[in-house]
């Protein structure tokens, strides 16, 4: 079976989206709610889920939450960047 998981996780943004979730004082379902207003469907589990690395983000989602905490991607993506430049 082809594993679709980094380190055992569906994704590599949450916990930078926690972080900047947090940082401007956003609730999940603070979050999902603009993200619906920009026609991102999320949920507010599905942002717990995201956190958590137990769900894929898609990468519309990716542009949505940039846009929402006004971050770039770069920045949900840092940490594993930093793993891509420094492997060993």
């Amino acid at each position: 079976m082809i594993s679709r998981k980094y380190n055992g996780n569906s994704n590599v943004s949450g916990d930078n989206l926690k972080k900047f979730r947090k940082a401007k004082k956003l609730s999940q379902t603070d979050l999902s709610n603009k993200l619906m207003l920009i026609g991102i469907d999320i949920n507010p589990d599905g942002i717990y889920k995201i956190e958590k690395g137990k769900r894929i983000l898609k990468d519309f989602e990716l542009a949505g939450i940039s846009e929402v905490l006004n971050v770039t991607e770069t920045e949900l993506l840092a940490n594993f960047k930093n793993e891509l430049k420094n492997p060993y």
